[in-house]
């Protein structure tokens, strides 16, 4: 045990920082390139992807968490640092720089919440228990539905889930680029997850049709017939729009919690008017 913390110390530390993530055009399903030539992603960054039903955003997000080399439907190639990945990124799950989070992310264990961090945490050669509890406690700001430490992961809500996997990815895999694929309608408070992606300086890739996650975004990536047919990047112009979704977005909330709570919604509120 003690030489495998060891060599994985050893190969954190010769790991290479990654720097850019670069996305090479593939073709739409009509065999026509891509309306780009290069989408840098760098950490900090944060991205939307957007698009009717079946315009190919999933398979965006999974060309990237694979390092697809023009070996996918899409014909698209990833970079990393401008050069091709380390086999070890494809290969090794530990060594993976990416984390992909869905609506189907489902857990099968029967272990509780701190038993499954803690046995990550080893997997990972990592031996601060406090990380447990320091990654429940992330989790936590993303639901309104409070996770404990000795509750059964197949307990967990839809939103319990990907919170708590996204709080993992951030405090416990530590993956520089975090792909969120749709995750908004499970109940995770977007704008608070954009806010601390923010803060531990990772990159962001949001699969959604939340209008507020793409105005909160850097820049949006718009899907059309399996390929990029554009990449907006907002210039201040949409301002008044992101204040009124915001402020919308709060009235549904408080909604939404009034009605947990079993409350009769008969009169304005608060903040609607």
């Amino acid at each position: 045990m003690l030489l495998s913390r060891l060599a994985y110390y050893i190969f954190r530390m010769t790991e290479e920082t990654i720097r850019d993530i670069t996305i090479l055009p593939g073709r739409n399903r009509k065999g026509i390139e891509e309306a780009f030539d290069e989408i840098h992603i760098r950490p900090g960054d944060t991205l939307s992807i957007v698009g009717p039903t079946g315009s190919g955003k999933s398979a965006f997000i999974n060309d990237i968490e694979i390092f697809a080399n023009r070996d996918t439907v899409t014909g698209r190639q990833i970079l990393v640092n401008g050069k091709l990945p380390p086999e070890r990124y494809v290969r090794d799950p530990a060594a993976k720089p990416v984390a992909l989070i869905t609506q189907n992310t489902r857990c099968l264990c029967d272990l509780s919440v701190s038993d499954f961090l803690r046995m990550h945490l080893l997997s990972r050669g990592y031996m601060k228990e406090s990380c447990i509890q320091e990654t429940i406690n992330l989790a936590n700001q993303f639901t309104g539905e409070p996770i404990t430490a000795h509750v059964r992961m197949t307990s967990l809500s839809g939103g319990q889930t990907r919170s708590l996997m996204v709080a993992d990815a951030i405090l416990i895999s530590n993956t520089p680029i975090i792909l969120l694929d749709e995750v908004e309608n499970a109940g995770i408070f977007k704008e608070k997850v954009i806010e601390v992606l923010r803060q531990h300086h990772k990159a962001l890739l949001f699969v959604t049709h939340d209008p507020l996650v793409s105005l909160l975004s850097d820049r949006r990536i718009v899907m059309q017939d399996g390929a990029v047919s554009k990449v907006i990047e907002p210039d201040g112009a949409e301002e008044h729009a992101i204040r009124q979704m915001l402020h919308m977005d709060g009235i549904i909330g408080r909604m939404r919690e009034m009605i947990r709570a079993g409350e009769l919604i008969t009169t304005p509120v608060p903040g609607s008017w």
